[in-house]
């Protein structure tokens, strides 16, 4: 018998020693990894000397990525269905399309329809756009992505147009005359129908086409490597998947360091040779991005001024797919839905804001208002936070009239310089937070990050912010909640692939149609983007951030009428 137990103790043993050999065999091969396991990584060290990982030709890698993984309830995927049908794009002919016959805007032009015919405040303007290509023939076909704004320069009057795409070349624009004296009309070519599907292409298959990078850290020793939603498969990564939205992110495992590590996010970079020889010519600044259409005739009316009896009423709830939601006059923004104060006086500011905390969540965009708050009330200080600069968190804070004013980014995708990983939060997160009441207000916009991603990516960030506040609204139905829309931007050949603003308009179109509804306000920044004279700007000129400020606060604190 104790032989049998002797056998017994001896195998064990054996099985022991052997355990050791193996897991030191593994431990040796996880510290000497070759270029074929790791490819595609890299790293940073201490002394700043960057190793990188070339990829083997013959390795094929499925992405990694997050959003094809999620699981949706019935309801969810029919409103994400009826979302990517509302947002569906025309498509040109099948086959491949010659820059020779693609859009043309010094050969199209436009009609104002019955330009003679007698308009007064209140009417509608028809005008009809004819497209052709740079043979000078008529365009057969529609998806061209057009901005029209009808404008009256002495007055510093301004209001956008509404377009409908008769799908044979020709376009429809709708204005309604809100203002009395001459009216001239503009439209312009943002891209030809031919870039959309180049755009298109490269959102569904290269989401990659902006990089992030993320830098992990112990003691002296550091690493740098990738990140995104989506990334190569075959390579370790870490998931830094939220656990309360789901919402996902990855980065692949630094070579030495562990996961938990990680220390700061920041934008890596933007990918090069992304078009062929014959799709960059369909972005040319001066031959087809946002370039004018000139009108064959007449470019203006006469606009007469309304009957006394007959009052512009402000009769329409708000609603934030109705066009156009305000307009232009003396440089002030009239909204079509609601009044609206100006704040000319920090003490009209500090009069609404009296007693408030006020959270702004989004990007830089919406970093103007906490910039544009603080540096105009005169009172509202900002408490030094040691935040990376233009990345924050920020804070001002007024003690005489006890006001706290915040801002904080929203979590990845976010293209800033650095964030520390502490400070990276998702928006329904910091909201679930907030106890709510009458004197909290929230702001929030999300967008212009988001436009190199399959829009399927933007739809599950925008339902857990969207269940977030209808919680908060639900515990808080006092608290006001403000969403600020995209807006238009600058636009060159490199841009135009990673923030077009056709990329801007699909994205700010599905957040409109997912909040429709729910007892949030917005402020247009879009339309109060696209009807100003001034050049359009990722971060709108101060006189626009102005009447977007007068526009929320409104809503905070509206007039009693």
């Amino acid at each position: 018998m104790w032989r049998d137990s002797f056998r017994l103790q001896l195998f064990c043993l054996l099985m022991a020693v052997l355990a050791v050999v193996v897991l030191v065999h593994n431990f040796f091969q996880l510290e000497n990894l070759d270029d074929d396991a790791v490819s595609g990584l890299s790293w940073i060290t201490e002394n700043n000397v960057q190793h990188s990982l070339s990829q083997p030709a013959k390795t094929t890698r499925k992405p990694y990525c997050g959003y094809t993984q999620q699981t949706l309830s019935k309801s969810e995927q029919a409103e994400q269905e009826s979302l990517l049908a509302a947002i569906a794009w025309p498509k040109p002919p099948d086959g491949k399309i010659a820059f020779e016959q693609s859009t043309d805007p010094t050969h199209s032009d436009f009609v104002i329809v019955k330009p003679r015919r007698f308009f007064k405040v209140g009417d509608q303007l028809e005008v009809l756009v004819r497209m052709k290509d740079f043979q000078g023939k008529p365009k057969q076909y529609g998806g061209d992505y057009l901005q029209a704004r009808i404008h009256s320069p002495g007055l510093k009057a301004g209001a956008a147009g509404r377009i409908v795409d008769c799908q044979n070349g020709l376009y429809k624009v709708f204005f309604t005359l809100l203002w009395p004296g001459e009216v001239k009309v503009s439209v312009s070519l943002v891209h030809p129908s031919e870039a959309i599907q180049v755009l298109l292409r490269l959102r569904e298959e290269r989401p990659d086409r902006v990089y992030f990078k993320s830098s992990f850290k112990s003691g002296r020793y550091s690493e740098t490597t990738e990140c995104n939603i989506c990334l190569p498969g075959g390579v370790p990564v870490c998931n830094f998947t939220d656990l309360y939205t789901g919402e996902p992110w990855f980065c692949y495992k630094p070579r030495k360091l562990p996961c938990d590590s990680r220390i700061s996010h920041a934008k890596g970079g933007y990918l090069k040779g992304l078009l062929t020889r014959e799709e960059s010519l369909f972005f040319q600044s001066d031959v087809n991005i946002k370039r004018p259409i000139l009108s064959s005739g007449p470019d203006s009316v006469i606009v007469n001024p309304k009957a006394f009896t007959d009052s512009l009423s402000m009769d329409r709830a708000e609603d934030p797919t109705v066009s156009p939601s305000g307009y232009y006059y003396e440089d002030q923004w009239r909204s079509r839905t609601h009044w609206i104060h100006n704040f000319n006086k920090s003490d009209d500011i500090i009069e609404c804001l009296q007693g408030k905390v006020i959270h702004l969540f989004g990007d830089s965009t919406i970093r103007q208002w906490f910039e544009y708050l603080t540096a105009f009330v005169p009172d509202l200080v900002e408490f030094n936070l040691g935040s990376p600069k233009n990345v924050g968190p920020f804070m001002s804070v007024d003690l005489k009239h006890n006001i706290l004013l915040k801002f904080r980014c929203h979590g990845p995708p976010i293209r800033f310089s650095t964030v520390f990983s502490s400070e990276l939060r998702y928006i329904a997160n910091e909201l679930n937070s907030i106890v709510g009441g009458r004197n909290t207000v929230v702001a929030i916009t999300i967008w212009s990050h988001f436009s190199t991603f399959p829009v399927q990516v933007y739809m599950r960030r925008l339902r857990n912010i969207r269940t977030a506040v209808l919680q908060l609204l639900g515990r808080s139905p006092e608290t006001a909640v403000v969403i600020r829309t995209a807006n238009v931007q600058e636009l060159g050949p490199e841009v135009s692939l990673f923030n077009s603003d056709w990329y801007s308009l699909q994205l700010d179109s599905v957040m409109r149609k997912m909040f429709s509804g729910i007892a949030v306000h917005f402020v247009d920044a879009w339309e109060m983007s696209v009807a100003h004279y001034l050049p359009h700007n990722l971060h709108p000129n101060e006189i626009i951030v102005k009447n977007q400020i007068d526009a929320f606060l409104s809503y905070v604190c509206p007039l009693q009428t």
